[in-house]
């Protein structure tokens, strides 16, 4: 866990992608992984609280290794229930010993012991600081946010940031069924339960299980793929028929691709594409996985003047994910105010190669999975100014406390046939 959150800190590597190689190698038992998997992501998450907490114990902050120590021990002190105080101390005291000294244990005892015999009070001045302390996330963007929503969407967001992600699992009906994935699941002692939302046009389950996906009966065989609702809109609103030509511009790890060729019924021709190699092949694995053989994949290339156009083209740009906070959790320290206009420069750029490759009369979806309207609606109207003959259809948008799903938009143009 120690070295997790260090390998973090230092840069470089995703949250997600950290801890779960780290659970792919590891032999820990259920249990153990859902306290690794809390303890990891709640110190991401809770990372301004408890730098907050942190200071009012220490005359200065420590450095990046010690602070890590400190945030595991405290935030097992203040937000976590299951472990008692004298556990969270003293293993945190004697991680410290081994990556370090006794002097940086001795250290850590102090402020650990003191933190929590101070606890009622340093909970309650906790909860009287600004915003973006108490609800750990970055300044710049809890006043972005106020400006746009009232004070209770703003907190309700927050606060839905700060939850656990629920596990939503689309069935992929090219292998199975919404009733026979559930018996199953029920039979192995796993609590699932259908789900349905206006953007599912396809069965989809909310499954509250412990183990990781992977491990999860079905998983091998391709009879699911773990993935939010949210995500379904734009593939809803793509309205992809059997024997088409369709695009998905930006499809990696696959899951929209994988769910287009579901709704086709493996029918026609889905080409993949991606700018990395690397990534193109989960698309690969997943399309291998799930039995879909109707998915080309290739790697995006600068010039598509040779392409020949498409029925339907998907494009699910690269955003700030502000709309997926909660699911990926270190996103939101990762992020600056300057990168939203430079994602949208990058998006509209994006929209207007795909474009380019639907048929007159065919269809462009533009999605992302963030709130923020420049990346959104400012998108699509700047492209509308540029490209006459696409006509907005309809938009979609999902904004999480009000709707229990991620934050998403999707925007369905069409290509006048003359």
């Amino acid at each position: 866990m120690f070295d997790l959150l260090c390998k973090w800190e230092r840069g470089g590597a995703a949250a997600d992608d950290l801890l779960h190689g780290a659970l792919q190698r590891s032999p820990l038992p259920p249990r153990d992984r859902g306290l690794v998997t809390e303890l990891f992501y709640g110190c991401l998450r809770q990372r301004a609280a408890l730098d907050w907490l942190i200071a009012q114990k220490a005359e200065r902050m420590p450095k990046p290794e010690i602070a890590v120590l400190a945030r595991l021990g405290l935030y097992q002190l203040f937000f976590l229930d299951r472990v008692p105080p004298h556990a969270a101390v003293n293993s945190t005291v004697e991680l410290a010993k081994r990556a370090s000294s006794e002097r940086l244990g001795g250290f850590l005892n102090g402020l650990l012991r003191n933190a929590h015999r101070d606890r009622p009070a340093l909970a309650s001045a906790l909860q009287q600081q600004p915003l973006a302390v108490r609800c750990s996330h970055p300044a710049w963007l809890v006043t972005r946010w106020r400006a746009r929503y009232d004070e209770a969407d703003t907190r309700a967001l927050l606060d839905w940031n700060n939850r656990p992600p629920k596990l939503f699992a689309r069935v992929n009906t090219l292998r199975t069924s919404a009733e026979a994935l559930l018996a199953k699941w029920r039979t192995a002692g796993i609590e699932a339960e259908p789900f349905s939302a206006a953007s599912c046009a396809v069965p989809m389950i909310e499954v509250r299980a412990t183990e990781s996906a992977e491990r999860l009966p079905g998983f091998a065989e391709g009879e699911f793929y773990i993935q939010d609702p949210s995500t379904l809109s734009s593939v809803e609103l793509l309205g992809a028929q059997p024997g088409e030509r369709v695009l998905d511009a930006c499809a990696a790890p696959g899951g929209k691709a994988t769910c287009l060729a579901q709704l086709m019924q493996d029918r026609g021709e889905i080409v993949a594409e991606d700018t990395s190699a690397e990534r193109l092949k989960q698309v690969v694995a997943n399309c291998a996985r799930l039995g879909v053989a109707c998915v080309t994949v290739q790697q995006a290339r600068a010039s598509d003047s040779t392409e020949t156009w498409f029925d339907r083209v998907l494009v699910d740009v690269p955003c700030s994910n502000t709309g997926v906070l909660r699911r990926r959790v270190d996103a939101r320290w990762r992020l600056r105010g300057e990168d939203i206009a430079r994602l949208a420069t990058e998006q509209l750029a994006l929209l207007q190669k795909a474009a380019r490759r639907v048929k007159r009369g065919g269809v462009l979806v533009y999605s992302t999975c963030s709130l923020e309207p420049e990346e959104n609606r400012g998108v699509v109207e700047a492209f509308a100014k540029a490209a006459p003959e696409f006509a907005l259809d309809r938009c979609v948008e999902t904004f999480p406390p009000r709707d229990g799903l991620d934050g998403a938009f999707a925007a369905k143009l069409i290509r006048s046939a003359t």
